[in-house]
This record gives C-alpha cells, structure tokens and sequence, in this order.
C-alpha cells in the first residue's frame, strides 16, 4: 500500500523535530553556562587575607665622610699540604696609586708571580714571572767504579737420551657372535 502525507503529517513532523532540536539547544546552553561558571570559580582561587599594614620607620643611613687621599695595606698566604693549595696576595694603596702582587700554582707546576701598578697617569700595568717549584736534579758521580764484566765458560750437563717408550696395547674385550 502506497504511503499517502498530507499537510497534517508534514507540520506535524516539523513540530516534533522543531521541539526535540530545542530540547537540545537549551540542554546544550545549560552544560556551557555550567562549564563557564566552573571556569571562573576555578580561575578566581583562594583570597588569603593580607597582613596588616605595618608603619616601618626609615633606616638611619650613617654618612661617611670622603677621604681624598685613601689609603690602605692587605695581606694574605695560603699554604695547605693538604689540598696542595699555594697562593698569596699582598696589596698597598697610597691615594691614586696601588700597588701589589699575588701568586699561585698553575696546573703546569709552575710558579706564577703577578706584579702590578696602577695609577691614573700609566693605568693598570702588571709583569707576570714563571718561577720552576723544585730545582732541576743533577746526577751526582758515581763513587765506586764497577769491575768490569768477564764472560766465563760454563760447561754444560752431558745430556743422557731416554729409552724409548712402547705404546701399550689397548685393552678391548672380542666380539663373540651367538645364538640365542
């Protein structure tokens, strides 16, 4: 049988799906303001209250007076068995001039000096010297004079030759055919 539509039919299925469609978009608005909502609570996190305001009273500042002509005298020496550690510093300042040297162990064994000037007139100079740590060895004579080596005749063993030895003949039991 033919399937007949009329008017009716077609309003009533566009009302039907007109109604389902709103269903979903208001269900579908919900779950955004929902998610939206969540979002800013999320976003907005914990207020921890703030300490009172606590009046602080400027720090006295001590003003020292300009010394035009400093002057000044430092020194160091570290010398650690330990560690192997071997250096110094010694330093003088007479107003614009200073004056000083320091040294230390470089990785080579060496000794380095650095010896250094500075004034406004020159600038800063400084003369580095390489010093050896341990003097060079030298041979010492000798004191005995060695005898001299004499080669003397060893005899030798006489050398005795061995019978000869006789394999020994395997032992294997003979096979025996019988009937049983």
């Amino acid at each position: 049988m033919p399937t007949v539509v009329t008017k009716n039919h077609i309003q009533c299925l566009t009302f039907v799906s007109y109604g389902q469609n709103k269903i979903i978009q208001n269900k579908m608005a919900i779950k955004l303001v929902i998610a939206l909502a969540l979002f800013a609570v999320v976003n907005a996190g914990v207020v921890v209250p703030a300490a009172a305001p606590v009046a602080v009273a400027p720090a006295a500042v001590a003003v020292e007076e300009y010394d035009p002509h400093p002057q000044y005298k430092y020194g160091y020496d570290v010398q650690d068995t330990l560690s192997g550690d071997s250096k110094g510093h010694v330093e003088e300042r007479d107003g614009d001039v200073v004056r000083g040297e320091y040294s230390l162990i470089d990785s080579d064994g060496f000794r380095r000096v650095v010896t250094y000037t500075a004034d406004p007139i020159n600038g800063f100079n400084a003369v580095v010297r390489r010093e050896p740590l341990v003097a060079p060895v030298v041979a010492a004579a000798p004191v005995v004079k060695a005898a001299p080596v004499v080669a003397a005749p060893v005899a030798a063993a006489p050398v005795v030759r061995a019978a000869p030895l006789a394999a020994a003949a395997p032992v294997v039991p003979a096979f025996t055919y019988s009937r049983l």
